[in-house]
């Protein structure tokens, strides 16, 4: 573009022009793929991507650029990818019935920031432009498409049982069963919030996809396996509970009464195994954790006949299981949160303490432990 300086100067500006086709039509087929590394397992997939629509003729007038400022010569087409690591097979294109020899990268990132893209001629005689795309991708996990078209149409199909459709959105059209599942989503240029035509990086199309997740859904027996692997956690913190009580308090708790309560606890993954398997496991989890709670609370009120450390008890038990449960429902961030839960109760249990005199603690008993014999020897 062309413009007059203060002073009478010509200088020039070169700007992109965005053109967004009338019509596109995406076909998709995933093959998924799971692999392990350790005890974590990945999610990854195959796509095979067919992709057919037509690009109108410019109309620039509303855009108020002169004709004789744009540089038809200059044309391109670009088709954004988020990972070019994806790219498994070359890229078979076509554009107004000739080959496209797509190359890495974009010419702008006004709109996309990475991907592959070819120059093109264009015809003032013609109306519009076919164009064909054919690729075959690597992805992890979800693919997710843009709708830059008037009409954009796609369909995606895989054996995955367990699909999550998300993103701006949703299938007009979809079929989930043991074989897999079908998708179909329909989105005019009216859904989303920017034009067919415009000129700089004044849209942003990333805030417009939509697309499919191959979740991964934990069932029962795996959720059970991931609960008893704090079965440790829980038994010291129960443990660490009533000793705390006993030094505070001065109270008394028998081997005997910290081996029921170790039980008690270790019960729990019994039954919530065995209720889940005929109902839910967020049922099965709140009877068993409430009957575990609520079995405990009772003895620790029978055997220490105090209802400020009853109370105590049970509801550290509550906060404990709540917490458990948070973290079953937790994928990404689970480690993170155990690792943050353990140091709070951490500093909570030496703030406690803090003030105890452990040494007058292990003397106490030793004399008492000295005069219990004493009287035991005197006739």
């Amino acid at each position: 573009m062309y413009f007059e300086g203060e002073n009478g100067n010509i200088t020039t500006d070169t700007r992109y022009l965005h053109i967004l086709p009338d019509a596109v039509d995406i076909r998709s087929h995933i093959t998924p793929e799971i692999r392990y590394r350790g005890i974590y397992e990945a999610i990854l997939y195959n796509t095979t991507l067919s992709i057919d629509g037509s690009f109108p003729k410019a109309h620039v007038n509303d855009l108020r650029i002169p004709p004789e400022n744009i540089m038809w010569s200059g044309a391109f087409i670009s088709f954004g990818l988020s990972d070019m690591r994806g790219i498994k097979e070359r890229i078979d294109a076509t554009f107004d019935g000739q080959s496209l020899s797509m190359e890495p990268g974009v010419e702008t990132a006004d709109v996309i920031t990475s991907g592959v893209s070819a120059g093109i001629f264009l015809d003032d005689a013609r109306e519009s432009y076919p164009f064909h795309f054919a690729l075959n991708l690597n992805g992890s996990r979800q693919i997710h498409f843009t709708p830059v078209g008037k009409v954009t149409t796609v369909t995606a199909q895989s054996d995955w049982k367990d699909p999550s459709f998300g993103g701006d959105f949703l299938p007009v059209e979809r079929t989930v069963n043991e074989e897999g599942f079908y998708a179909k989503w329909k989105v005019l240029h009216l859904n989303r919030n920017y034009p067919q035509i415009w000129k700089g990086g004044d849209h942003d199309l990333s805030k417009s996809t939509f697309g499919v997740k191959l979740f991964s859904p934990v069932d029962v027996y795996q959720k059970t396996m991931r609960t008893a692997k704090y079965a440790l956690m829980f038994i010291v913190f129960t443990f660490l509970a009533f000793f705390i009580t006993e030094v505070m308090h001065r109270l008394r708790v028998h081997p005997v009464q910290y081996l029921l309560i170790g039980l008690a606890i270790i019960i729990f993954y019994t039954l919530l195994l065995s209720i889940s398997e005929q109902i839910s496991f967020g049922a099965a989890y709140l009877i068993s954790a409430g009957g575990v709670i609520g079995l405990i609370t009772g003895y620790a009120k029978a055997i220490l006949r105090n209802r400020m450390v009853t109370v105590m008890v049970g509801g550290i038990l509550t906060i404990l299981y709540a917490y458990l449960y948070i973290l079953l429902q937790l994928e990404d961030y689970a480690l993170l949160m155990g690792s943050i839960g353990l140091f709070l109760v951490l500093a909570i249990i030496m703030y406690l303490t803090r003030n105890i005199d452990w040494y007058s603690i292990q003397q106490g008993s030793i004399k008492a432990g000295s005069k219990a014999a004493l009287e035991a020897s005197t006739p």
